[in-house]
């Protein structure tokens, strides 16, 4: 491998490692801070004290994540200087902007009105800290709103032109509302909500597992439940729609994602194969016929376009894999969601092996969302911006051995901070479990047999 292969590459997987441990927090707080203001509100309107401690306990898991996400997020912006210089020369008039609208809403937005969330509740009137509340729900979801906007136009570049090489925009209004933003910014914000669905279900179900008999924990798993059992259908059409999208703009990534290497009609859907790039061919298909033409052009004998038709494409193993273990997780969440919304509304006590299963999918959407995001930017290769500029010409010329060195420290930091993220949860949750509270009883018996072991 010479040199600038190996720079390539490590570059390539240190952007990886970074933007995989920062994209974890943001799908936790956009949706989180939504789910915040709604047990806020709660609270305001019944005056319940249980929804005040929900919300007392999931503003820690908020801000710790929302910490996280805000440091992480600053390394990876250095990433465009030090392994990416090309990236900014060449369309740096159009990320630069995009990248300081996210700052102004992530940090003076966001950070601001979370000061006035985590020690405002007895400073300030109650309305100002629900207002607060609300702030910092709209401030997560506009800073996604312009990391996705730059994300989409990277996959489908829109109201520019290229003059001597560097993009200049010609139209804000078609850079911002680019072909994909749409349904990329709707799938994104979806898998938000799924992640923080089961985060907020899973470690409540943990708090029951550990013998918590109060309310709180029950408000917030019954509230976890039944919002993934809502969204995951409404992520399943919206997912269908993102992949038509897909299909007209990038052709080449979706037939590296069902792996079809020869232009057919009437394509079947594999649900298992084995791809391979040298002999281009798939080795133990096992598919369903039809279908993937009629899921993608809804039509059985419509054609799909095979990757030996383009003149370049994407590594089809990651992209392969990657589609099916999203699909996958996502069926799953779709089936534990769905049983546990049963037991509730059935008014049965949830059994102790559900709570287990509920528990185990407690980061079940950071799976999801990491194997979606991973289809996503690997899909997008060989290019760095489709159309415009080539991954192999943005890479810094920085000797691979400085970028191998980095790249452990990157590795071996994170790992320890999720490590001790994911432990601060779970501490989070014992100690809530081990503290006594008369005060979270229902003001008046509710319908759910489920909440019946609240203490009086």
């Amino acid at each position: 491998m010479d040199a600038l292969a190996q720079t390539l590459m490590l570059s390539r997987i240190q952007f990886a490692a970074n933007i995989s441990f920062h994209i974890l927090f943001p799908t936790i707080t956009i949706a989180l801070g939504w789910m915040l203001l709604y047990f806020k509100i709660r609270f305001d309107i019944s005056k319940h004290p249980v929804w005040l401690r929900v919300y007392c306990f999931w503003v820690k898991v908020f801000a710790l994540s929302f910490a996280l996400g805000v440091v992480s997020g600053i390394t990876m912006s250095f990433q465009f200087g030090t392994n990416w210089p090309g990236f900014m020369e060449t369309v740096g008039n159009i990320a630069g902007p995009l990248l300081g609208y996210e700052v102004l809403t992530a940090f003076f937005m966001e950070a601001t009105f979370l000061g006035i969330m985590l020690f405002g509740m007895q400073r300030v009137p109650n309305w100002v800290h629900t207002g607060a509340t609300a702030l910092v729900a709209i401030g997560t979801t506009l800073s996604a709103f312009w990391i996705l906007v730059l994300n989409s136009w990277m996959h489908t570049p829109a109201g520019y032109e290229l003059i001597i090489g560097v993009a200049h925009v010609t139209s804000w209004k078609e850079v911002i509302f680019n072909p994909s933003m749409p349904y990329r910014l709707s799938h994104m914000l979806l898998a938000s909500a799924l992640t923080a669905s089961f985060l907020v279900a899973g470690l409540s179900a943990y708090r029951i597992l550990k013998g918590d008999k109060k309310a709180a924990p029950r408000y917030a798993l019954t509230t976890g439940l039944f919002a993934a059992a809502i969204i995951m259908p409404i992520q399943a059409f919206v997912g269908d729609l993102h992949g038509l999208n897909t299909l007209e703009h990038q052709p080449q990534k979706i037939a590296a994602m069902e792996g079809i290497w020869e232009t057919e009609t009437g394509a079947p859907l594999l649900l298992f194969a084995w791809p391979d790039e040298d002999a281009r061919d798939n080795h133990w298909e096992v598919g369903i016929p039809y279908l993937a033409s009629l899921i993608l052009t809804h039509d059985t004998q419509g054609e799909l376009i095979g990757l030996n038709d383009f003149d370049a494409h994407p590594p089809v193993k990651p992209l392969f894999f990657g589609f099916r273990l999203m699909v996958g997780m996502g069926l799953l969440m779709l089936a534990v969601s769905w049983v546990s919304v049963y037991f509730i509304v059935r008014r049965h006590e949830m059994p102790t092996w559900l709570l287990r299963v509920v528990t185990g999918m407690t980061f079940s959407g950071w799976i999801a969302s990491l194997a979606g995001w991973y289809v996503t930017e690997i899909g997008r290769q060989p290019w760095l911006v489709s159309g415009v500029l080539r991954t192999t010409d943005a890479v810094t010329t920085v000797p691979g051995t400085q970028v191998g060195v980095s790249l452990a420290l990157y590795l071996s930091l994170y790992a320890f901070l999720l490590f001790a993220y994911i432990q601060t949860l779970f501490y989070l949750a014992r100690k809530s479990s081990r503290v006594e509270e008369f005060t979270d009883a229902p003001a008046r018996p509710s319908r759910l047999k489920f909440l019946k072991g609240a203490n009086a």
